[in-house]
């Protein structure tokens, strides 16, 4: 059986993210894939639980991830990134280190660091 490589893996992840398309970024991951903080917490376990942290990051209008570099080691791929979000103090940047690991052409284990959170723009009233 030949699995896409880790590189094409991930950049399809990516794409996924910034399209908010779930199922399309699900597909990128094994169905029992987890997600931590780097060294710590399990953040997410199983397609179901990643589903509905993804969607709820997706309804941010502004999301983005702006890939900064990206290093492939063997089936390990590395990205630094910045993200545009909708955070509830307003829009702004934060950056992440990514850490993706691809076992047979899927993210088996993902791990994130957050960096340095930067405002940009005000909070978003609603109903004023």
């Amino acid at each position: 059986m030949t699995f896409l490589s880790p590189l094409t893996v991930v950049q399809a992840q990516l794409e996924a993210y910034n399209a908010k398309n779930i199922d399309a970024l699900l597909q990128t991951y094994a169905p029992d894939a987890q997600q931590f903080t780097l060294h710590g917490e399990l953040l997410a376990h199983g397609h179901a639980q990643m589903r509905a942290r993804y969607l709820a990051r997706f309804a941010e209008p502004d999301l983005h991830a702006k890939l900064l570099s990206r290093v492939v080691v063997g089936h390990v791929v590395t990205d630094a990134e910045l993200v545009t979000r909708n955070f509830p103090e307003g829009r702004g940047t934060l950056e992440m280190l990514c850490v993706y690991e691809v076992v047979n052409g899927r993210i088996q284990k993902a791990s994130f660091v957050l960096g340095e959170k930067t405002l940009t723009g005000a909070a978003v009233q609603s109903g004023s």
